[in-house]
C-alpha cells in the first residue's frame, strides 16, 4: 500500500508527497550557546550588547522584559551563543512545543542556556516554526519526553525528529497564511491585554472616588458614604444538615465560584460528609483567605452559578443593599487590601491570610448614592462585555489556527 504524504489542505497549483528528513539534515546550525551564568559580564544598554535567555522565550515570541545586557568583549569571543534574524530559540531544560523565531530587524544579541536552530536552504525557517508545533512533531516530542516531570528534549533529540515538508514555495504560501492569522491573534490578545488594563486602571480612580460621574443635569452626585462591611452585610453560616445539598462548591482566584470537581477535575470533598458544610446561596459572597499570585489576600467572589456547599473555611456573607455587581466590581480592585493586611494575624500560614470575623466585617465600604452606584456599575459592565467578546474572538481565532494545523501539516 502506497503511503501518502500530504497534507488534507492545500493551496492550489501544488501536489504530490511531501518529503520527510531529520531536523540535523535540516539544519545548518543546531547547539546549545553559552551555558552558566553571565552575571560577571553584565553592563548597561548603552555599553553592551542584549542578551536572550529562556525567561524571554513566551509562545513563539521573545518578550524583552527584565533586559539584560553583556559586553562587546563577551558577545565577540561567544560567537557560538550569538542569534541573528531567523534562528530558531527553545529553552535548554524544556521541549514543551514551543519554539520562538529571532524577528527581522533584531538587535545584536547574545543567549544563555538557549538551544539555537537555524535552518538550511531547503528549509524556510517560519515553517519549521509552524511544524514544529504539528501533530506529528509533538507527538515524537510527546513519546522522548514521557516520563519526564519538565518535558526535557535535548539537542540529540531534537536532531532525530522528523519533519515533512514540501517545495519551498509551498512552504512560503503556508508560512504567508499562517502569519496573517498569527497577525490577527496578537492584534487580539493586545487589544485584550488593553482593555483589561484600561478597565483595571478606571476601576481604582472610581471606586477611590478620583474619577466621578455626574447626574443627568450635569451636576455633582452627593458625597460619597463609607459604612463597614457589617453594617450592610452579614454573615452566613447555614450548615448543611443532614447532607440536604451535595454541590460542592469552590472560590478560584482567577474563575470565581464554580464547581469543585471541576476545577480539581476530580472530587476532594466526601460527598458523604457535608454536613458541616455552609450552605451557599446564589448572589452570597464568598471570601477565600487563601494567598496567591492573583489574589494577595485571598479573593472575594459572587456566587453566580447555583445554590451548593462550601467549606467552613470560607467566610461567606450577603448584602442588605441592592446592585450587587457594584460590590463585585468592588472587590476586583485592590482598594479593601490594605485594611485585610492591616488586621490579618502576623502568626499565619504563609499560604493564608488569618482574620477575625469582627475584623473582617470591620472593613470600610465606600457607598455612593444608589444613582452614582448605578452609573458606576453600567459602565463596568459593558467594558466588561467588550472584554468577553474580545476573549471570545481570540479563543476562536486561536482555534482555527489549531485547526489549520492539523490540516495543512502532515
Amino acid at each position: 500500500m502506497k503511503i501518502i504524504l500530504a497534507p488534507k489542505l492545500r493551496f492550489k497549483g501544488f501536489e504530490g508527497n511531501w518529503k520527510t528528513k531529520c531536523v540535523i539534515d535540516l539544519a545548518s546550525k543546531l547547539n546549545v550557546g553559552f551555558v552558566g551564568t553571565c552575571e560577571p559580564f553584565y553592563t548597561s544598554s548603552e555599553e553592551g550588547v542584549l542578551l536572550v535567555r529562556t525567561g524571554n522565550l513566551k509562545g513563539v515570541k521573545i518578550l524583552l522584559d527584565e533586559e539584560k545586557y553583556v559586553t562587546k568583549e563577551f558577545h565577540s569571543k561567544n560567537k557560538k551563543s550569538q542569534i541573528f534574524p531567523g534562528d530558531l530559540l527553545l529553552a535548554r531544560h524544556g521541549g514543551n512545543g514551543e519554539i520562538c523565531m529571532v524577528p527581522k530587524g533584531f538587535p545584536d544579541a547574545n543567549s544563555l542556556n538557549i538551544v539555537i536552530l537555524r535552518t538550511n536552504s531547503e528549509l524556510q525557517s517560519d515553517f519549521f516554526q509552524l511544524a514544529y508545533s504539528s501533530f506529528s512533531v509533538q507527538k515524537q516530542i510527546s513519546s522522548v519526553t514521557a516520563g519526564s516531570t519538565q518535558g526535557v528534549i535535548n539537542t540529540k533529540e531534537i536532531a532525530k525528529l522528523e519533519v515533512v515538508y514540501p517545495c519551498l514555495p509551498e512552504q512560503n504560501k503556508i508560512a504567508s497564511f499562517i502569519s496573517v492569522v498569527d497577525e490577527k491573534i496578537h492584534q487580539l490578545n493586545r487589544k485584550k491585554e488593553l482593555l483589561e488594563s484600561y478597565k483595571k486602571g478606571v476601576m481604582q480612580q472610581l471606586f477611590s472616588g478620583k474619577l466621578r460621574f455626574k447626574d443627568e443635569n450635569g451636576k455633582a452626585f452627593p458625597k460619597w458614604e463609607e459604612k463597614l462591611l457589617g453594617d450592610i452585610a452579614e454573615k452566613i453560616s447555614t450548615k448543611n444538615r443532614s447532607n440536604k445539598a451535595n454541590f460542592v462548591l469552590t472560590n478560584s482566584a482567577t474563575q470565581g465560584i464554580v464547581s469543585q470537581d471541576e476545577y480539581f477535575d476530580r472530587e476532594i470533598a466526601n460527598q458523604n460528609n457535608l454536613e458541616g458544610y455552609y450552605i451557599v446561596s446564589v448572589n452570597d459572597f464568598v471570601y477565600n483567605p487563601r494567598i496567591s499570585v492573583n489574589a494577595p489576600v485571598g479573593p472575594i467572589k459572587r456566587n453566580k452559578l447555583k445554590e451548593g456547599v462550601m467549606s467552613p473555611l470560607y467566610l461567606i456573607f450577603k448584602f442588605y443593599e441592592n446592585n450587587l455587581e457594584y460590590f463585585e466590581f468592588l472587590f476586583e480592585t485592590k482598594l479593601w487590601h490594605t485594611y485585610l493586611e492591616s488586621v490579618s494575624n502576623i502568626g499565619a500560614r504563609h499560604d493564608r491570610m488569618n482574620i477575625a470575623n469582627s475584623d473582617f466585617f470591620k472593613m470600610p465600604i465606600p457607598l455612593p448614592c444608589s444613582e452614582e452606584r448605578n452609573k458606576i456599575t453600567n459602565f463596568l459592565t459593558e467594558l466588561t462585555k467588550k472584554i468577553t467578546v474580545t476573549k471570545n474572538e481570540l479563543d476562536q481565532t486561536q482555534t482555527f489556527k489549531k485547526g489549520l494545523l492539523q490540516q495543512m501539516f502532515v
